[in-house]
Formats: C-alpha cells, sequence, structure tokens
C-alpha cells in the first residue's frame, strides 16, 4: 500500500458561518493542495469536511497519517470520545476509515509547521471567498461545497 500524508484544516467565520478548508496532500514528492469553501458550517464541520475531502482524493486504500489541528477529529477516533453531533459526516470518515489504514495525529496549530500553515491559508481563504458569495456550489454533505484544485504536481 502507499504511504500518503495528509494535513487537514477548517475554518468558519462566525460559529455557524461561511466556512472553508485546505488539505495538503503528500505522496512521496508529489503535493496537491485542495480548498473548498461551506457557505454555512461549523468549524468542527469544516473541519471533518477537510478530512473526507482529503481522502476521498485517494484513488486506491492507503495508509494515511492525517495531521489535523482538530482534537475533536483526534480524540474521537484516538481516545473514543463519543459522536454525539454530525453524525452525517462521521459517518461518511468511518466508512473511509474502512477503506484506508489511517492514523490521526494531532498537530498545534499556528505553531510554524508550514504544511499546517498552508491549510489553514487556504481554508481562510476560501471562507473568506464564501462570505463574498463568490465560487460555485455544488451539494455534498447536506451543505453546499465549492471546490478548487490549487496545485497538482
Amino acid at each position: 500500500m502507499k504511504n500518503i500524508v495528509i494535513y487537514s484544516d477548517g475554518s468558519s467565520l462566525g460559529n455557524p458561518g461561511p466556512g472553508g478548508f485546505g488539505i495538503v496532500l503528500r505522496y512521496k514528492n508529489k503535493i496537491k493542495e485542495v480548498s473548498g469553501g461551506i457557505p454555512h458550517t461549523t468549524n468542527n464541520r469544516a473541519e471533518m469536511v477537510a478530512v473526507i475531502e482529503g481522502l476521498k482524493a485517494l484513488n486506491e486504500s492507503c495508509n494515511v497519517m492525517v495531521y489535523t489541528d482538530s482534537k475533536y477529529i483526534v480524540s474521537t477516533y484516538n481516545d473514543g470520545w463519543q459522536k454525539k453531533k454530525n453524525n452525517d459526516l462521521w459517518k461518511i470518515m468511518d466508512n473511509l476509515n474502512k477503506i484506508h489504514n489511517i492514523k490521526y495525529t494531532w498537530i498545534k496549530g499556528h505553531a510554524g509547521n508550514p504544511d499546517n500553515e498552508k491549510c489553514n491559508l487556504l481554508a481562510q481563504l476560501a471562507a473568506a471567498d464564501q462570505a463574498a458569495g463568490n465560487g460555485i456550489n455544488i451539494a455534498m454533505y447536506g451543505v453546499k461545497v465549492s471546490l478548487q484544485t490549487k496545485l497538482n504536481l
């Protein structure tokens, strides 16, 4: 199986409010950056959509290291926190966990990690884009999402 690294971040301007997500995927020397806007979301949902979109970008079953600054996600999978809200997204994540061998690792946000900082920037720009009413939206996860591929090497 391929070894993939995914950095992800979500952002919400207001909670709830317009939001976005950013993803950096790494495989060997290849990097793919993806961002998307969500017209109305919470921060936790935006964080979850970021992970989901990162995992959905994979074409086959992989070993995946997911780095996120969301303790909500990491503690749910690593520490057994109960899934009380966002059941629609947890179901999608649980199904993706059956496809891939995933390890969730918490990373402190805004601490200088270049890939985490890039995800944060992508998520904030996508959220601002949504707040301004820009972008084409598609229905997904009970919300509308606008996806933009930023770089594909």
